[in-house]
């Protein structure tokens, strides 16, 4: 089954969670002794209504606080598809919590509260989906029923939103604004009865009826090595295969291909998974591909098609979120993980801080503190093959691991 992976984002008591709360409750996703404890609190608290934001704040300071503080990961099913929803915090001082949350997720829901419309939150988390290369994103508009399900209001936010999106620089997003309210269902797992004015789908149905090809850029294999199976068995003693998952795009049995960094060239003999043998190993598959030829191959080479070599070099210059409470400055030495290699690095130069509200650059930092976004320049103690974030996002991603604790202190987005 399909598997899509989903990032919210929101400002405080925009409704969060009680949005992806509700989908559990319409989707009957909910056990029942969640349910059960949902209306117990409820009650408790004074509620004519269930609580449905208890489903997903996980930790005591959110139930307490009624606010989201760490990424909560949130699985359910449909008949259709299964759904990891990355339910990411709101604050201006998580924004780390964010970029970590929306990563991995080819969708995305921002929430706006229609009392409130466009805030400046709302240009931050907008941002951090453009800068995550994130191509499907649904615009929320949450709770319609305290504005009376007003065509106006929702046509006055949708505006306003319209004026945002001309700022970014990643064209390829589809933006879908869906007017809903959280707390009754309204146009969450069903259509509305509220709104007759709304032509559009439900929340849900719109993410049922989301194609592959709306979410992820297909085009450049990477195949990088993780493992080599050498089985050393009677039946299998001159087994050479190399184990990893496809990136990008598909490997098809026959294709030309590169091993990087030797630039060593064969060609694909054979696909399995498991004991299976298959002619094309489509992306995002986990398989073990033998090759032609008998090669030096080991853990941490990539192997690519022989038209597609992706940059092969000893710096690079990225978009970073700072996660540590300890400064990024010039001169620091980190450990880039790219994929499955680790290269020790050195922070040549900050070129500008990037404020995430779209309200410009700021030229001459001297140091980069937890949260903050900027462009970096790093330069490696020896290459690695890399493609533009933009166009490739996992061969164009890294995380940054301090060296002395070991600890993952920033992510980064190749340019």
């Amino acid at each position: 089954m399909e598997v899509l992976k989903i990032a919210t984002a929101g400002s405080v008591d925009d409704g969060k969670s009680t949005l992806i709360g509700r989908i559990l409750y319409d989707t009957k996703s909910l056990t029942t002794d969640k349910l059960e404890a949902i209306e117990k609190t409820s009650k408790q608290r004074g509620y004519d209504y269930l609580d449905f934001s208890l489903a997903t704040d996980g930790l005591v300071a959110e139930r307490e606080q009624g606010i989201t503080i760490d990424v909560a990961h949130i699985y359910f099913s449909t008949k259709k598809k299964s759904y990891i929803i990355a339910d990411t915090p709101g604050h201006v001082e998580y924004t780390r919590n964010m970029v970590t949350g929306a990563s991995t997720s080819q969708a995305s829901i921002i929430l706006i509260d229609a009392r409130k419309g466009v805030i400046e939150q709302t240009n931050r988390h907008f941002f951090i989906n453009n800068l995550l290369r994130i191509k499907d994103v649904v615009v929320a508009i949450n709770k319609m029923d305290l504005v009376d399900y007003s065509e106006e209001v929702y046509n006055k936010i949708k505006a306003d939103f319209s004026e945002l999106m001309s700022k970014r620089d990643y064209q390829d997003q589809k933006i879908t604004f869906i007017p809903v309210s959280a707390l009754k269902g309204d146009n969450v797992v069903n259509k509305s009865d509220a709104m007759p004015w709304y032509e559009g789908e439900a929340l849900l149905q719109h993410l049922e009826d989301l194609d592959k090809s709306d979410i992820f850029n297909v085009g450049t294999p990477r195949f990088p090595v993780q493992y080599v199976v050498r089985p050393k068995t009677e039946d299998f003693h001159d087994f050479r295969g190399y184990a990893g998952k496809v990136y990008g795009g598909n490997l098809s049995v026959g294709d030309d291909i590169i091993v990087l960094p030797s630039k060593t060239r064969s060609k694909i003999k054979d696909i399995y998974f498991y004991d299976e043998k298959y002619e094309t190993a489509s992306r995002r598959s986990s398989v073990t591909i033998t090759l032609e030829n008998d090669i030096n191959v080991s853990r941490g080479d990539m192997i690519v098609k022989e038209n597609d070599l992706p940059t092969i070099d000893k710096q690079f210059t990225a978009n970073i979120c700072w996660m540590d409470s300890k400064q990024l400055t010039p001169g620091t030495k980190y450990v880039v993980q790219h994929g499955v290699n680790k290269v020790l690095a050195k922070v040549d130069r900050i070129n500008h801080k990037i404020n995430p509200d779209y309200s410009g650059i700021e030229k001459d930092v001297t140091g980069l503190g937890v949260n903050d976004i900027a462009s970096v320049t790093f330069k490696l103690n020896k290459p690695i093959f890399y493609d533009q974030f933009k166009n490739h996002r996992t061969n164009g991603s890294f995380i940054l691991i301090d060296a002395q604790n070991n600890n993952t202190v920033g992510a980064g987005f190749i340019q």
